[in-house]
């Protein structure tokens, strides 16, 4: 019985494409990136010290959702820092 002819391949290697190289963020972000940060932490703070009197003592407990809100904010922008 005749034999097949086996072909030579080697293993399939996808096509690179050229990506444009990322550019830095501007010169504003890490300044407000951090400011997001602080200002999320220092509202969380003076809502525990004033005991719900300050920042806007009309929404009690929401003030820790905004503190929370604000610092995410800024671990969000941290991971596009580049």
């Amino acid at each position: 019985m005749p034999e097949s002819k086996q072909r030579n391949k080697g293993a399939y290697e996808a096509p690179r494409g050229k990506a444009a190289p990322q550019k830095p963020n501007g010169r504003f972000f890490a300044p407000i990136m951090v400011g997001f940060l602080i200002l999320g932490l220092i509202w969380i703070v003076t809502y525990y010290l004033t005991q719900g009197d300050w920042p806007v003592p009309d929404i009690n407990d929401w003030n820790l959702v905004i503190g929370i809100g604000l610092a995410l904010i800024g671990f969000g922008m941290l991971t596009r820092w580049r």
